[in-house]
């Protein structure tokens, strides 16, 4: 069932974008406070929002694509938002922000409450930074030009009396986190094996080339962590990632830093990277390269990655898009871990969106495997919690055609007093169960190391110690 497209009370909706002086993410962010809101920054550009006039969405349903009374989620929220977007006016194109759960069933884990099979909110206010530029812009809405003035003058004086004079950039790094101390979970690592072994004879028995599995730690900060402090705090531990952050619902959130994006499109065109394979960084330089250049060489890395860039050109083809791709992967250095990685690039033809190539390419073999039935079905009767938007589309798509989205990946998800992570691994015939647990671990690490500065910062604000 979709979600209105916009509430009654507003029928229609007027805009007004005007520049203003760099301006902190965190201080538009903090105003908001007890709004619905997102951030969602790659390097030094950004743009964060705050309130909701509307809403898109999926709140359950079962897709299935060979029925043709019954359409996909990605097709449900691509028409409402097209009769949402004619409904306003003013300056410049208007954007929807939220994504899409990896799976279309509905969940039943309350942890997931506020995120359906698809949600996006149209914001009351947008403050985005152009680092070229050097400044900010701040859109916001309203009934009318009238209420739109009003709510622009409001938004420009909380905003300058909060930190106008702070850098849009990405905090300088201070003390890096420390990744907190956990107790062996002897279990919890037994129930991954056999989990991973049973895949594994399963792929050599024929049913699936690549099935990537998940697993979930739950961590509970000895001091409480806020949604805004954590995605701060991973903008400054996730270097090079897509960080995100969308609470639709206070303290109802989902934070990450995913390496890859699915699908960016600017002007007729759509961008992809193919990231699979993956390796610490190293205590220097030096480390860092030799073990790049391991990964590099790997034949099982090499050849996972070379399923998922199999399958993101066949099917980006079969929409009929004119695909270019690298020749050849390069090693992608994170902060904390490398990947291998394809650049895709391709020309969309007349009359195909954002959100079919998104319901074409989702979920990629970097996710879930190969084929994609296949794996979906043996990773779903093998993990034992709900991914809900984990690994699922999030980002944003505009008016004009334009949008980006990247999987939920290096990501968490609120729970109470604490936290829910996610990370999983690409298994495949000669993958041993002791090292795709490390590569969770290594991948659960981002967020971990991000929950301890977040806890540090809180600690040194109050004075405490």
């Amino acid at each position: 069932m979709a979600r209105p497209v916009l509430p009654q009370t507003r029928p229609r909706l007027y805009q007004i974008r005007r520049d203003l002086t760099a301006v902190s993410p965190a201080a538009f962010l903090a105003a908001a406070h007890g709004k619905p809101r997102g951030f969602w920054a790659s390097g030094r550009r950004w743009v964060a929002h705050a309130g909701a006039v509307a809403e898109v969405g999926v709140d359950g349903g079962r897709e299935d694509a060979g029925s043709p009374d019954r359409r996909s989620r990605f097709a449900v929220v691509q028409d409402h938002s097209a009769r949402l977007f004619a409904k306003i006016g003013g300056e410049g194109g208007a954007r929807l922000f939220g994504g899409f759960a990896f799976s279309a069933r509905p969940c039943g884990d309350p942890v997931w409450s506020s995120f359906p099979p698809a949600r996006f909110q149209l914001p009351e206010a947008e403050l985005e930074h152009d680092p070229r530029a050097g400044q900010c812009s701040l859109l916001v809405r309203g009934a009318d030009r009238k209420e739109a003035e009003k709510s622009w003058g409001r938004w420009a004086d909380t905003l300058s009396r909060s930190g106008a004079a702070e850098s849009p950039g990405p905090p300088r790094r201070g003390r890096p986190g420390v990744r907190p101390a956990r107790k062996a979970r002897a279990a919890e690592r037994a129930a991954w094996s056999r989990m991973v072994w049973r895949t594994l004879h399963r792929i050599q028995a024929g049913e699936a080339e690549k099935v990537v599995l998940a697993r979930t730690l739950d961590v509970t900060p000895t001091r409480p962590v806020p949604p805004l402090d954590l995605v701060l705090a991973l903008w400054q531990e996730g270097h090079g990632s897509h960080v995100f952050l969308f609470e639709p619902a206070p303290a109802e959130a989902l934070v990450g830093a995913a390496p890859e994006t699915i699908a960016t499109v600017v002007n007729g065109v759509v961008r992809a990277t193919a990231v699979a394979g993956s390796v610490r960084v190293g205590a220097d330089s030096v480390e860092t390269a030799k073990l790049a250049r391991r990964l590099f060489n790997s034949d099982k890395d090499r050849a996972e990655h070379d399923l998922v860039v199999r399958d993101m050109l066949a099917r980006l083809s079969g929409l009929g898009c004119t695909v270019e791709r690298d020749v050849e992967p390069h090693v992608l250095t994170l902060a904390r871990i490398q990947h291998l990685e394809t650049k895709i690039a391709a020309g969309i033809p007349e009359g195909v969106t954002l959100l079919d190539i998104l319901a074409s390419l989702h979920p990629t073999p970097a996710v879930c495997g190969m084929p994609r039935n296949a794996a979906l079905s043996i990773l779903t009767g093998s993990e034992v919690f709900d991914r809900g938007w984990y690994a699922g589309p999030v980002g944003w798509m505009g008016s004009d055609g334009k949008g980006m989205f990247v999987p939920a990946l290096r990501s968490a998800v609120s729970r109470g007093a604490g936290w829910r992570l996610f990370a999983g691994a690409g298994i495949l015939p000669g993958s041993d169960p002791s090292l795709e647990w490390e590569e969770t671990e290594l991948k659960f690490d981002s967020v971990l190391r991000a929950i301890a500065r977040a806890e540090f910062s809180a600690h040194a604000a109050t004075g405490s110690g």
